[in-house]
């Protein structure tokens, strides 16, 4: 039986071999803690850059400040649930910082009360997992140029 026999062309030298195609480059996806390893340190992270008071982070986190001092203490870690809406505020603070420049300019602007289609947002609209989808939602617009 012959062996075939693959000449390569002039043509095909030229042009790089799929090994040789360099890599695409991804930006790592920063790593989140678990719920379960939510810790006051990780909490604190997220609270430094944040303009809210420890009443209005007790607030949205659905626990007395008491708790929250108790946990400044290392006295436990957060319950899941408690964990997983710090991180939802963290992110809710983050498109507010790149919508409006800073988030003290954010927080002014929720403590204002925007109006929006379905109603107003207030502070009051971090306290729950639809209230965040709808300040998401009204930033997202702004973002667009979308003010109605």
């Amino acid at each position: 039986m012959k062996k075939k026999t693959h000449y390569i062309s002039k043509k095909d030298k030229d042009q790089p071999s799929l090994v040789e195609e360099p890599l695409m480059v991804y930006n790592p996806l920063r790593m989140l803690p678990s719920l379960k390893d939510f810790t006051y340190y990780e909490f604190k992270k997220i609270s430094d850059k944040a303009p809210f008071n420890q009443s209005e982070w007790a607030s949205f986190l659905h626990v007395s400040e008491r708790t929250l001092q108790r946990y400044a203490k290392g006295e436990g870690s957060f319950a899941a649930i408690n964990a997983e809406r710090a991180m939802q505020v963290a992110g809710v603070l983050e498109v507010g910082k790149n919508i409006f420049g800073t988030t003290a300019q954010f927080y002014t602007w929720l403590k204002s009360n925007p109006p929006m289609l379905e109603g107003v947002l207030s502070l009051e609209s971090l306290t729950s997992a639809h209230g965040i989808q709808m300040v998401l939602i009204q930033l997202g617009r702004i973002q667009h140029g979308i003010l109605a």
